[in-house]
């Protein structure tokens, strides 16, 4: 994670949680979670407020919110008592076994790393899927050049080959642009699914 965007996220962590949680709700997203995602458990990477995992766990996907942000977590923790979260950052995803899960869901992470940390990133999300787990991936798009908002976080400009050089032993089962309904964004979506090894 770029230093100066954690660095925003654990000194204005209530003020982005609040924001957060107070956003219309994605339901475009959880559509796509509910036509992709297999009941199992469920792993959410850069959770941030705990408001995605909270609607995972809900709604039959046993969640478990990760973040690199220690005052997320606080927030998360706070906001939804009954979800197990903890620390783990890209691209290591340090404490989090290979083959995991059922279901990984990165939702506008990436955009925060710098761009040789991206493929390696993207790599490790699949790796903590099990064999035909599935990938949910997003990334708020910028053209150009990198920018920074007005508290410091990075979004990255980044070529998508990128994003897709880690999901070459993947299956690629969706893969849209569009306007987010909660943040009013430009995002990339990816669903991938994790191919399972060939025995000989």
């Amino acid at each position: 994670m770029d230093r100066s965007t954690l660095r925003a996220y654990d000194q204005n962590a209530a003020s982005f949680a609040e924001d957060w949680e107070s956003q219309p709700s994605p339901d475009d997203i959880y559509d796509i979670v509910r036509r992709f995602f297999r009941k199992g458990p469920t792993a959410d990477i850069g959770c941030g407020s705990g408001r995605d995992t909270a609607w995972l766990a809900q709604n039959g996907f046993a969640a478990t919110g990760y973040d690199a942000s220690e005052g997320l977590l606080v927030e998360a923790r706070r906001l939804h008592p009954d979800i197990q979260f903890h620390h783990a950052a890209l691209p290591e995803l340090s404490g989090i076994a290979e083959a995991s899960f059922a279901n990984v869901f990165c939702e506008t992470v990436i955009m925060h790393l710098p761009p040789d940390a991206i493929a390696v990133s993207v790599a490790r999300l699949m790796a903590i899927l099990k064999p035909e787990g599935t990938l949910y991936l997003s990334w708020r798009v910028t053209e150009g050049h990198d920018r920074r908002d007005d508290r410091g976080r990075l979004y990255a400009a980044f070529d998508a080959d990128l994003v897709l050089r880690g999901l070459r032993a993947s299956k690629i089962l969706l893969d849209e642009q569009r306007v987010s309904i909660s943040s009013g964004k430009t995002v990339r979506r990816l669903v991938a699914r994790k191919v399972a090894a060939v025995r000989t």
